[in-house]
């Protein structure tokens, strides 16, 4: 795992080689073991190494084939490099000159060519590839979205990175807010690919690979689709349940045996749920010794750190927990600006971040169950959007009926909202269903099953009421193919969007941090070709959700550790923003603070923290993105970043 940089055009060798080592200064936190760059003829490539597979000198890059056409630079693991090896030392006779992954992927592509080499692998990787005969550069980024990779091009010349952060010091190259991009962050609160917060620089996309050559551009195109799966899926669908439930286990062994592949320690990151307890058992069974790591909070209605623990004595791994408190909230809010990179306003980011800082005293790689929710059913809202949306389509005055949401006695509303069943349980476990409905009263009016699904995933679904200069950017809603089922197409938009925009940007960046590699098993390319050939029924049976693989886990756990309600990674938001995070919030979003800058309409953002100050527990989503908007435009301010505030 490592973070990458590179340039290319008509610059100086001087030139080239300053501004690639300025931009790998912005990534010793992703790679402190070790820094490389190559140059040639108009081209600088650069990686600051964390050293996971083959720790000698021999896995250092950039790195030259054995031919000397192909330089390479990746950030990233591939999974299934063994076989890969034994693919090319039947194809050619290769003299290696160690076991790196990134060797054995750079002789890949060498001996079969770039795009049956990305074909073939398995993994998570964002990479460069220059082409020293056809004076091409070749970017591509894994399949989900796992690694980040931004970039920014013309015809003349071409600049790329890890991170934005890294990318903004590139020579020449100056940044400054997209209205765009600011207008879908306060939707969402994330920024979804391809845009970036900047107007001048963009995320290459999952899936996707960018070719350049001077003269000619940037080309982008897609080397796989999420899609095709779909349509696979629908064409050869899963009947037999006992078939289904072992073809599950026997890929989740294959996936969890090759992604514990590593030259240092690893861990899983364990929360007690579903997912991550299936990574958890299934790596004790299959490596055995396998260490867990769970973060809990005080306040029990937040805190799956009991659960976790139990899961962990069960299965006997080697658990180490940690109850944070408000102090370390509080040391870990004024990082989130500059962490993240651009805005990002997913709230369980604190607590993300302080899983990690304490994973890394003890293991360089962990391991997560991310994608579980979206490949096998897992939200509440696959449930609860289709049943409100039912219910919306009979209701004769849309817009009556959310103005009558709006105003009723919430006791009235909790009744009424009892039908949604797990949506309704989940909010008041926590003591959050009244809160929960009065957000969900914007939904009532919604046009349409995509027009709600929009609603439901924002936290400002008209972004105008908060911004000065909003650009109108419509909701980003991409060609989808055609869906068996309301979940199925629920499921489609959250892979190609919420996963990558927020899921695992948030995993990424929170673990990079603090140099810690992750690894998703449950995004295995097989397991998720897999997930879209089960039918609707066993994602979601009899109101429960991830049905399947429950009956996977349960063979590795005893049923009272699988049927729990899902609690999720959110932290006790409200508290902490009342409480020891206020001051640190008033400097960024108070009256004052609002005053000195000019995208917020900070009468509008006032009135929303008095609100919030007042006990209106409605607003605290739309606050925290508000709060993560100025968060981030006050640390790139710091940094020397160009960002009009």
């Amino acid at each position: 795992m490592c973070g990458i940089a590179g340039l290319a055009g008509p610059l100086g060798p001087d030139s080239l080689g300053d501004g690639v080592s300025a931009m790998l200064a912005r990534l010793i936190h992703r790679g402190p073991d070790d820094e490389g760059r190559w140059l040639g003829d108009g081209v600088a490539l650069g990686q600051r190494r964390l050293a996971v597979i083959d720790l000698s000198p021999a896995g250092r890059q950039p790195m030259v084939s054995a031919s000397g056409r192909f330089v390479l630079t990746i950030n990233g693991e591939i999974y299934n490099f063994e076989a890969l090896r034994r693919q090319v030392d039947a194809a050619r006779l290769v003299r290696w000159r160690g076991h790196a992954d990134s060797e054995v992927l750079l002789e890949a592509i060498d001996a079969f060519g770039i795009d049956d080499a990305l074909a073939s692998i398995r993994g998570q990787f964002a990479l460069a590839l220059w082409d020293q005969q056809e004076r091409r550069l070749t970017l591509a980024r894994d399949r989900f979205g796992e690694k980040p990779l931004c970039y920014a091009a013309d015809s003349r010349r071409i600049a790329f990175a890890s991170e934005l952060t890294a990318l903004a010091a590139a020579p020449g190259l100056e940044l400054s807010l997209s209205p765009e991009a600011t207008s879908l962050f306060f939707r969402y609160g994330y920024v979804p690919a391809p845009l970036t917060i900047y107007r001048e620089a963009s995320k290459l996309e999952p899936g996707c690979r960018l070719d350049w050559r001077a003269g000619e551009g940037p080309r982008v195109t897609p080397y796989w689709r999420l899609g095709e799966l779909v349509e696979t899926g629908n064409r050869a669908p899963i009947a037999d349940e006992a078939q289904a439930a072992e073809e599950l286990d026997g890929l989740l062994r294959q996936a969890v045996g090759e992604q514990t592949v590593a030259d240092v320690p690893l861990g899983v990151f364990l929360s007690g749920g579903l997912d991550s307890s299936t990574v958890a058992a299934v790596m004790q069974q299959v490596c055995g010794g396998a260490r867990t790591f769970t973060v809990g909070f005080s306040d029990p209605r937040f805190d799956e750190a009991r659960a976790a623990a139990e899961v962990a004595r069960v299965l006997g791994t080697d658990h180490t927990e940690h109850y944070f408190s408000e102090d370390d909230a509080l040391a870990v809010a004024p990082t989130l600006g500059r962490v993240f990179d651009e805005p990002f306003a997913d709230p369980s980011q604190i607590p993300s971040l302080l899983l990690a800082r304490m994973a890394r005293e003890h293991v360089t790689v962990a391991l997560s169950g991310d994608g579980g929710d979206e490949l096998f059913g897992g939200y509440v809202r696959y449930q609860g959007a289709p049943r409100l949306w039912h219910a919306i389509r009979r209701a004769p005055l849309r817009g009556c009926a959310a103005a009558l949401a709006e105003a009723a006695p919430l006791g009235v509303l909790e009744r009424g909202f009892a039908a949604l069943g797990p949506v309704a349980d989940a909010y008041a476990a926590r003591g959050r269903l009244g809160p929960g409905i009065r957000r969900a009263a914007g939904w009532i009016g919604a046009r349409s099953a995509e027009d709600l699904y929009e609603r439901v995933m924002s936290a400002w679904p008209e972004p105008a009421d908060i911004l000065t200069t909003d650009s109108q950017a419509r909701p980003r809603r991409p060609c989808a193919p055609a869906f068996a089922d309301p979940l199925a197409a629920m499921q489609w938009r959250d892979a190609v969007d919420y996963l990558p925009g927020d899921i695992l940007a948030k995993v990424d960046r929170s673990a990079m941090a603090w140099s810690l590699e992750t690894r998703a098993p449950l995004l295995d390319p097989r397991i998720a070709a897999f997930a879209w050939r089960l039918p609707a029924d066993m994602k979601i049976r009899g109101g429960v959700g991830k049905w399947l693989l429950r009956q996977v886990l349960g063979r590795y756990l005893p049923q009272e550790l699988i049927d729990r309600p899902k609690v999720g990674f959110t932290p006790p938001l409200h508290a902490w923003l009342a409480g020891p995070l206020r001051a640190w919030a008033e400097s960024l979003i108070g009256e004052a603070a609002l005053a000195s800058q000019s995208v917020i309409d900070a009468r509008a953002g006032s009135r929303l923290w008095r609100r919030f100050l007042a006990g209106d527990g409605v607003v605290e989503l739309k606050l925290w993105t508000m709060l993560m908007f100025r968060a981030f435009v006050t640390t790139r301010a710091q940094g020397g970043v160009a960002c009009a505030s």
